[in-house]
């Protein structure tokens, strides 16, 4: 009797949430890819609907974006309640900047500007807390481009904190996860964020776009393997 190989087992896409017509997943969606998943990519704000379960997915990813999370839009309000799905089937959840506030959100929490009107655009600390070292380990510094933060939701472990804004990245569950900061920036998407943002950088707080690229330079590498790490934990299908 012949032994054939098995065929490996296709894994289930990723759903990818993104809140402009140019957004690209970057980095992130390089990453999934590379594991294994294809991206089905929506775009709420252009009137892609969102599916009313993820039992065909292996999780999703809702991106940042120039829309706050307290905006009064049809689609906003929409999106935040439609994470109801990944939370009421314990399905694997990333937000980023955006995503992790609209999933504050939905969870009962806050979202606000710095008291003092400070910014995070550009490269900042990140501290790991004693319940984010256990983990895995965290880099030190991370790319932020965002004016509003968020208050730690209800029953959630707090992983890192920054300065201005101390929640950086939370875990809620087993499976929903936020983060304040961008980890998914090819080298082409930030060229593209500064000069499309050149406007912020005289916000407090904010660093000058030499600053951006400079330290790319300095903090992308580790940056890059921690998104990667972080991946393979929230998508850990076989």
């Amino acid at each position: 009797m012949l032994d054939f190989p098995r065929k490996p087992r296709l894994k289930r896409p990723v759903l990818i949430v993104l809140h402009q017509e140019t957004s690209s997943p970057g980095r992130v969606g390089q990453i999934l890819q590379a594991m294994g998943h294809a991206l089905d990519i929506r775009r709420p704000v252009l009137g892609d609907p969102l599916p009313a379960t993820l039992s065909h997915h292996a999780g999703a990813v809702v991106f940042g974006g120039p829309m706050s999370a307290n905006d009064d839009e049809a689609y906003v309000r929409a999106e935040i309640d439609w994470l109801s799905v990944p939370l009421s089937e314990n399905r694997p959840f990333l937000g980023i900047c955006l995503g992790a506030q609209m999933l504050v959100k939905n969870l009962g929490g806050t979202v606000f500007g710095h008291a003092e009107g400070w910014t995070e655009i550009g490269w900042y600390p990140l501290a790991a807390t004693k319940a984010g070292t256990a983990l895995m380990p965290w880099p030190d510094m991370v790319y932020q481009f965002h004016r509003e933060g968020f208050d730690l939701p209800r029953d959630a472990t707090l992983l890192a904190t920054g300065h201005h804004y101390e929640n950086q990245a939370f875990r809620y569950g087993d499976n929903a996860w936020g983060i304040q900061f961008h980890g998914e920036l090819t080298l082409a998407m930030m060229h593209r964020w500064v000069v499309r943002g050149a406007h912020r950088f005289e916000l407090p707080g904010a660093q000058v776009g030499r600053a951006h690229l400079d330290g790319r330079l300095l903090h992308d590498a580790a940056l890059r393997l921690w998104m990667t790490s972080f991946l393979e934990r929230i998508f850990h299908e076989a």
